[in-house]
């Protein structure tokens, strides 16, 4: 493509808009433009890098035995009624009605559409294992999008879901996606690695996330510092801080004016935090609920909506409600006598000794409170893991950093079969319910994650596997005959040889096309010059400072080692 044609606007300022790097770098290299909040148009360069993607989402879930499938994106709301998600999944999803006055959505998520589809056309066992997936747009109406198309309304996803006959077929169909993941980000020049997640709103009994790495992301990543553990902090199992056995002591009730925090109880008594013990209470849709972790520590609300049966809306409870459960002001809420539907106790509290709770009494507190002497609930482990806790599977330091999902595979079960009576006949002649798997891959976040990681302060730093070209050809000055000549001949050999170049034949400073280069990310650089004359052009690699000067005859070879290097066939 010869630039002089292209539809292509790189900006030189930083949209005010945009919050991170990917988010800048998008608009500035003239990859995308806003349409709305959360919504975007992808411009001819953007959506090259997305079909590249894409190809190579496809050729590994090809290889993996799945088979492509396009599903509509607006479904009928008698699906979704069957799974029970319409009233649970929530304000996130699109809805509209026909002129007939019948529900519909945009799709957040396809499992309903696919389990349909098997329950249909699938009959007997001897069809089966069979893995269908898709690569089309969602829609979910996020609460706040941001970054750009990290968290946008509108996201192109590869989604695919497997049907097995069994359990022992479904751990196939999961480890096949899991190499398939694999394959699919290093060949994206993506460093994501593989963690224990919480399957959330599509449900399941097992799920694993693809993190990246990210300043920016979303989610909190625990690693362990010895051995392979790595979980979403959703996910990750706490390790109990257990002290030393106390006699336990009479409970002994403390005015406690105007002190409601930790941070002002801790010096109202001269303790410490671990010392505490605070009651949170929630609005679990529609139901009040109470959840005590330590005074240090903070509630992980996803392991709590887990142990409430799976929650849609997990809101701290209003003024009125809390006093309506403990006849106090907020700050003074405690395990005894109070009133809501569940109390979820964490393991930790329930092993303290003589700890400190609230009184549900404005401005009072009580000392020397014990599990089971004084109060009881449900135990488990309810708070976030912390830095430097020990590894739930080998006991050693845990460190967290920030990351984005760019993939999530599920282990659903029955989950959608049973509920959508999605059965097939067994060797016996029995029906059974389809064992399902889940499988998707964010193929904008993918992009944005892949500039995340690879740009300098001059521009995107593309893979040679995703960017939009590979090679552009520049004309230092195009009123010269003879390097329009040689820029054109090198252009329409290199097209021929099945490279994807661009020819920079626009009549602009050299510097001005070098930067524009650099912003779009293209890996190599030719520069057609005044070396001309000695048979000469130079040649420089985006992630390198070096120019080399080459032969003009050498140009295809030199491309090529670059594809050689990397793995890649041209």
């Amino acid at each position: 493509m010869k630039m002089s044609n292209m539809l292509v606007s790189t900006l030189r300022e930083v949209p005010a808009e945009a919050e991170i790097d990917s988010h800048k770098l998008m608009l500035r290299a003239g990859m995308m433009r806003k349409m709305a909040s959360g919504i975007y148009n992808y411009m001819p360069l953007g959506l090259k890098v997305l079909k590249n993607i894409e190809n190579i989402v496809r050729d590994e879930m090809d290889n993996s035995g799945a088979q492509e499938f396009l599903a509509s994106a607006m479904i009928p709301a008698e699906l979704w009624q069957e799974s029970g998600r319409w009233d649970a999944y929530g304000a996130e999803m699109f809805r509209l009605k026909d002129r007939n006055e019948r529900d519909f959505c945009l799709g957040p998520t396809h499992e309903e559409v696919f389990t349909d589809i098997a329950r249909n056309e699938i009959k007997s066992y001897k069809q089966l294992p069979i893995n269908l997936y898709q690569i089309q747009t969602k829609y979910r109406d996020e609460r706040r999008p941001r970054f750009g198309i990290m968290r946008s309304r509108e996201f192109i996803m590869k989604d695919a879901y497997s049907f097995d006959k069994d359990e022992a077929g479904l751990d196939v169909s999961y480890n096949k996606m899991n190499k398939a993941y694999v394959n699919i980000f290093n060949r994206c020049g993506l460093d994501a690695k593989c963690v224990e997640a919480d399957s959330g709103a599509i449900g399941g009994s097992n799920s694993a996330e693809f993190m990246v790495r990210s300043e920016v992301g979303e989610d909190d990543v625990v690693f362990c510092t010895s051995c392979d553990y790595a979980a979403n902090i959703e996910k990750a199992a706490s390790t109990p801080d257990i002290g030393e056995d106390e006699a336990l002591k009479e409970l002994k009730k403390i005015e406690t004016p105007n002190t409601r925090t930790i941070e002002e109880l801790v010096k109202f008594f001269n303790t410490t935090e671990k010392k505490f013990a605070k009651t949170l209470i929630y609005n679990a849709d529609g139901r009040i609920v109470a959840v005590m972790v330590r005074g240090d520590r903070e509630v992980n609300e996803t392991k709590v909506a887990n142990a409430l049966g799976g929650v849609t809306n997990l809101d701290m409870a209003d003024s009125d409600a809390v006093l309506k459960a403990t006849g106090a002001q907020i700050g003074f809420a405690g395990p005894i006598g109070i009133n809501v539907e569940v109390l979820l106790v964490d393991i930790e509290v329930a092993k303290m000794y003589n700890f400190i709770v609230g009184a549900n009494e404005t401005g009072y507190h009580i000392e020397n409170v014990n599990y089971g002497r004084d109060f009881e609930g449900t135990v488990g482990d309810f708070r976030n893991i912390t830095e430097g806790e020990r590894c739930p599977h080998c006991g050693s330091p845990i460190t967290i950093s920030r990351g984005t999902e760019v993939g999530h595979i599920f282990k659903l079960g029955t989950k959608y079969s049973n509920s959508m009576n999605a059965k097939f006949i067994d060797e016996n002649g029995e029906q059974k319910p389809f064992i399902m798997g889940c499988y998707g891959i964010g193929i904008t976040r993918t992009m944005a994650s892949i500039i995340e990681q690879h740009h300098d302060d001059n521009g995107i730093v593309w893979p040679l596997s995703v960017a939009p070209y590979h090679v552009s050809v520049v004309i230092v000055n195009i009123k010269d005959e003879a390097q329009v000549k040689v820029a054109n001949d090198l252009y329409e050999t290199l097209r021929k040889k099945g490279i994807d170049v661009i020819l920079d034949d626009r009549n602009e400073r050299a510097g001005v096309k070098f930067k524009d280069a650099d912003l779009m990310g293209i890996p190599m650089r030719i520069t057609v010059g005044k070396k001309i004359t000695e048979n000469q052009v130079e040649f420089k690699l985006r992630n390198s400072q070096d120019i080399d000067v080459i032969n003009i005859d050498d140009v295809y070879n030199t491309v090529k080692k670059q594809f050689d290097e990397a793995g890649l066939n041209v």
